[in-house]
C-alpha cells in the first residue's frame, strides 16, 4: 500500500503569502525585502509546480505586512507574483503585483559617472520597457536592464 508524504506546514495567523514567484527568484526576492534579517517565521519553497507557470517559488512571513516601496521591489523582481494578506487565518486580500511606472530611491544607476553614484540624491528611474524589464536614469538617461539591477538596501 503506496502513502502519500506530504509536508505540512502550519498555516499563517497574521502575515503575507508571496505566491507566483517565477522559478529562480525566491531567494532573490528574500534578499531585497531584506528577510535574512527577519526574526519571524518564514516558509519559503522553490520549484513548486504550478499549472499555470510550470515552476513556482512561495514565500510566507510571519507578522509581517509590506509597504508599497517593497511590493514595487517584489514587482521588479517578481512581476508575477501574488501577494496574499492574512488576518486571524482568513484571506483579507489578495493582489497581483504591478511594475511601477516610476522606481524611486530603490535601485542604484548602472552607469558610474552618474550624478547618483557621486552625491548623496535619491536615484529616480522611468521604467521604458515592463516586458523585459528595463529602466530610465532621470539623471544621465541610460537605460539599466534587469540582469544589472543592484537594489539600495
Amino acid at each position: 500500500m503506496d502513502k502519500k508524504r506530504e509536508l505540512q506546514v502550519s498555516a499563517l495567523e497574521n502575515g503575507t503569502v508571496i505566491d507566483h514567484i517565477p522559478q529562480g527568484h525566491v531567494l532573490e526576492v528574500m534578499n531585497i525585502l531584506n528577510l535574512e534579517n527577519f526574526d519571524d517565521q518564514i516558509y519559503f519553497g522553490a520549484n513548486l509546480d504550478s499549472k499555470k507557470y510550470g515552476k513556482k517559488g512561495l514565500i510566507k512571513v510571519s507578522n509581517r505586512f509590506f509597504k508599497a516601496d517593497e511590493i514595487n521591489r517584489i514587482a521588479l523582481v517578481a512581476p508575477t507574483a501574488t501577494l496574499i494578506e492574512i488576518r486571524d487565518f482568513d484571506v483579507v486580500k489578495k493582489n497581483g503585483v504591478v511594475i511601477p511606472n516610476e522606481v524611486i530611491g530603490q535601485i542604484r544607476c548602472f552607469n558610474p559617472k552618474c550624478i547618483t553614484n557621486r552625491e548623496q540624491i535619491t536615484t529616480r528611474f522611468n521604467v521604458v520597457d515592463k516586458d523585459n524589464l528595463k529602466v530610465k536614469c532621470h539623471y544621465c538617461e541610460k537605460i539599466t536592464k534587469y540582469k544589472d539591477m543592484q537594489f539600495i538596501k
